[in-house]
């Protein structure tokens, strides 16, 4: 299977969240619907039975970005490739 976008697991992922802290604030039905809808987007995503699973698996696929990213920024000599000028 292929992995999930980044851009959209991070956009799922902070949906969730949001959605926990609202719904730990003040339950309603309008809270756990969302956190309903979220939580099968997450496992459609990224193909995973159980939310938890889901979960770990988007936050799986933003580390990976960001070391992707990282690796691209670092030059041949292992330094940080940006400048440090100003």
């Amino acid at each position: 299977m292929q992995r999930p976008g980044a851009r959209t697991a991070r956009e799922l992922l902070t949906r969730y969240a949001t959605l926990r802290i609202a719904h730990a604030e003040r339950a309603t039905e309008r809270t756990a619907r969302g956190l309903e809808e979220v939580g099968r987007a997450l496992c459609a995503l990224t193909g995973a039975a159980d939310l938890d699973t889901a979960v770990a698996e988007a936050d799986a696929v933003l580390a990976a970005d960001r070391a992707r990213r990282g690796a691209a920024r670092r030059d041949p000599d292992g330094g940080d490739a940006l400048s440090l000028a100003v």
